[in-house]
């Protein structure tokens, strides 16, 4: 497998690289793509270095597959030019999630709606992955009819100018801003842009991915999106009723046997999912697991995952494999 990788010398790049790696995805060539001021670079994969090219260098090599983490507007522009040359992109933008000609895929809810014929497939926002990843075996059983979650959301989320922001303040040191006030000690309720609405970019992510990714455009979200000074791993306080009542010790035992899903919910010797230990892991971690008094039918649980694996990189490329192993590409 030809792999291009556009955006290869970023954070999520980054970890795409350390992501392939682990999990052996066989790469025979790689083809690291990156932004002008980078071409030429070397980047290092499997104790082999590989030039950094530009993205029309990229589709001239003829990858079999390219996982794009470059921003929207790279996307835009280049992700058709790809697919239009027989490469199939896996983009990590939000530039393709709400087309409806282009399939939102996390792979253990809907990876079987891929074919052959899906050249652009749209890679989550990482704060919706990790909730519905939690949330699909509940909806399959109890069906859901509202969604209120807060989410708190680890500055590596925005990309490598806020983690050098936070460094700057810590140190004591005037810097380039990623965010209008000071993120050190701080929580910002402003994650993306605001909408006409008032809520952000990011939190309408999460009311329209996840009425797409569970297909019921019935379930209503809302949602408030905010900022904290964690260097990575995105946490949410998420509280959801159902159609139907459920029993406690049945959604522990769903969501133990999900694919991809860690429970961690024992109070009373303080077991709970943290961002901290989250870290460096695929899993998404759910834990304070517990009804909610104040209304019928209703649920509180705390989800966390590392924004850039599960979030990211690990999902775009459990969708390559998913496409490899199925024949697909």
């Amino acid at each position: 497998m030809k792999v291009a990788i556009v955006g290869a010398t970023g954070l999520v790049g980054e970890v795409m690289l350390r992501v392939l790696d682990e999990r052996n995805f066989p790469v025979s060539e790689l083809i690291p793509v990156a932004s002008e001021r980078s071409i030429g670079k070397l980047i290092t994969f499997k104790e082999n270095e590989y030039k950094v090219v530009s993205l029309q260098a990229a589709i001239d090599m003829k990858p079999n597959i390219a996982l794009f983490s470059a921003g929207g507007s790279t996307s835009l522009e280049w992700a058709p030019k790809f697919a239009k040359a027989g490469i199939t992109v896996i983009d990590n933008s939000s530039a393709w999630r709400m087309d409806q000609s282009k399939q939102l895929i996390v792979p253990e809810i809907n990876a079987n709606i891929l074919t052959a014929r899906d050249k652009i497939i749209a890679n989550p926002n990482c704060s919706t992955i990790q909730m519905v990843m939690a949330l699909a075996p509940l909806h399959r059983r109890y069906k859901i009819k509202r969604i209120v979650v807060s989410t708190y959301q680890s500055i590596s989320g925005t990309g490598v100018k806020a983690v050098k922001q936070l460094e700057n303040e810590l140190a004591g040191i005037k810097g380039e801003m990623a965010y209008p006030y000071p993120i050190h000690q701080n929580a910002i309720p402003h994650c993306d842009v605001f909408e006409e609405n008032g809520y952000t970019k990011e939190e309408m992510k999460l009311v329209r991915e996840t009425q797409k990714i569970l297909d019921d455009r019935t379930i209503a979200v809302t949602a408030t999106a905010v900022r904290i000074p964690t260097a990575g791993g995105h946490s949410e306080a998420v509280n959801v009723e159902f159609e139907s009542d459920f029993d406690l010790n049945e959604v522990r035992h769903l969501l133990n046997e999900s694919s991809g899903i860690t429970v961690q919910d024992n109070i009373d010797v303080n077991t709970y999912p943290m961002p901290i230990y989250a870290n460096g892991k695929d899993d998404v971690f759910v834990g304070r697991i517990r009804r909610d008094g104040s209304q019928p039918n209703s649920l509180n649980l705390w989800i966390v995952s590392d924004n850039l694996r599960k979030g990211a990189a690990t999902n775009t490329i459990q969708i390559a494999e998913y496409l490899l192993t199925n024949n697909l590409l």
